[in-house]
This record gives structure tokens, C-alpha cells and sequence, in this order.
């Protein structure tokens, strides 16, 4: 089990709560708050150690084009990046739709 913290900027914010997707094999799910500050907060809990970078890549390039600021609690067991992308943009299409 592997927990990572990372920090994006943001240049807007995520009024409600939201939770999408279950923790099961190849899924995770996401949890997303109105964030303390302004900037994107996000805390990986996974299953597969060793893909810091890939996360790490997959995260920059979803917050890069997607600044809503937020504390994002995402919790992985074997996701693929195509699914971690869905699951954020569900996250967010939720928190500010």
C-alpha cells in the first residue's frame, strides 16, 4: 500500500462534496471536497507501489486542464490512467454541475 500527497494550483474552487466510483479491482473511487485553501489537494491511496511518476503525470496533465481547487481523496486498487480520467472528470462534473 503506497499513499501519495501531491498539490496543484487552482484557479477556481469545488462548492460540494461528492463521491464516485468503489474500490475494486481495475476501479478506484474519489472522493471531493470543497478545498481549505486555493489550490488542488490530492492524496492517492493505492494498491500498486512503484507508479509514483505515472501518477504523478496523470494527475499534472487532469489538473493542468481541469484547475478546480479541491481536496481529492483518490482510492486506488489497479486503475488504469484512462480510468483515473474518468473518474475525475465524473468527480468534478458532479461538484460543479
Amino acid at each position: 500500500m503506497q499513499t501519495l500527497n501531491l498539490t496543484f494550483p487552482a484557479t477556481s474552487a469545488v462548492s460540494k462534496s461528492v463521491h464516485v466510483g468503489v474500490v475494486g479491482s481495475g476501479d478506484l473511487e474519489v472522493l471531493l471536497s470543497p478545498p481549505d485553501g486555493d489550490a488542488v489537494m490530492v492524496r492517492v491511496r493505492t494498491s500498486v507501489d512503484g507508479f509514483d511518476e505515472v501518477w504523478t503525470n496523470v494527475l499534472t496533465r487532469f489538473f493542468t486542464e481541469y484547475p478546480a481547487g479541491g481536496k481529492y481523496e483518490i482510492n486506488d486498487f489497479g486503475a488504469t490512467p484512462g480510468m483515473v480520467t474518468l473518474r475525475l472528470r465524473q468527480a468534478l462534473q458532479e461538484a460543479t454541475g
